[in-house]
């Protein structure tokens, strides 16, 4: 994927891109010029923010799409196991103790799995990456772009 790059703001030939100006460059462009510039390098880098975003959701969507189908599809197969052997083991139970006795005994047996499985898949959420390069990314701003409203006063 390539970057979008924006062309030179300043007859001095600095690039958004590419070295600071020097000092000479900086005092023969007006008050005006250095402040689109620096609006057009902050524009630039908002919008590469913005699309490295929306290409890392891309990517982790399709993969998180993927897998959904997959554990889709096993968990109803191991739905269907799990209800087929609870038929047969209230079935297997209802021979040597009364039949209501023998569902509860199931069901229970089903909260307890229930149980561990919500706790396991807590578990996993909590490690879900998110968007780590762009997060890293965008870590990388200066501070003096990041607002500040606690040290502003008017």
């Amino acid at each position: 994927m390539s970057m979008p790059t924006q062309g030179s703001g300043l007859d001095s030939g600095y690039q958004a891109a590419g070295a600071p100006p020097t000092a000479d460059e900086v005092r023969g462009s007006s008050i005006g010029e250095l402040m689109r510039q620096v609006t057009t390098d902050l524009s630039t880098l908002m919008r590469q923010e913005v699309e490295l975003a929306k290409a890392e959701i891309r990517q982790e969507g399709k993969k998180a799409g993927k897998a959904a189908g997959l554990f889709g599809g096993a968990g109803f197969g191991g739905y269907m196991v799990a209800l087929f052997v609870s038929i047969a083991l209230w079935q297997f139970l209802d021979n040597v103790m009364d039949s209501g006795l023998a569902a509860l005994i199931v069901a229970v047996l089903w909260a307890v799995i229930a149980g561990v499985l919500y706790s396991m898949a807590k578990k996993n959420a909590e490690r879900i990456r998110g968007l780590k390069q762009t997060n890293d990314s965008v870590q990388r701003i200066p501070d003096a772009l990041k607002p500040h409203p606690e040290g502003v006063t008017r």
